[in-house]
């Protein structure tokens, strides 16, 4: 694991940011979310936990590490993350019904 990963707020139950909405084997992602540059695992904790509403990753900010892999805490790109159907640094598996909610995060 990355000595500086990042803290994940809201209400997590593992070290693998998984979270009370959203908790799989393949939920394993936090999002840093624009507003507040602070990492949640979900759109939901963000909402119980922030104190104000998100704001979506403009397109221009693509490049920006705003996604961390609760397993082995690696921070991919945005753009990277779009294409990404696992961790390129352990081979976690993610989510794929995450895609569901881009649009919450992302601007497209």
């Amino acid at each position: 694991m990355s000595s500086d990963r990042p803290h994940v707020h809201g209400p997590t139950i593992d070290g693998q940011t998984r979270c009370i909405h959203y908790g799989t084997a393949l939920d394993v992602i936090a999002i840093e979310f624009a507003c507040c540059r602070r990492f949640y695992p979900c759109h939901l904790c963000h909402a119980a936990d922030a104190g104000h509403a998100a704001e979506q990753w403009p397109v221009s900010q693509r490049a920006e590490r705003a996604i961390l892999c609760g397993v082995c805490g690696h921070r991919l790109t945005i753009d990277e993350y779009s294409s990404a159907g696992s961790c390129p640094a352990c081979a976690a598996p993610f989510n794929p019904g995450c895609t569901l909610h881009w649009n919450l995060y992302f601007d497209a």
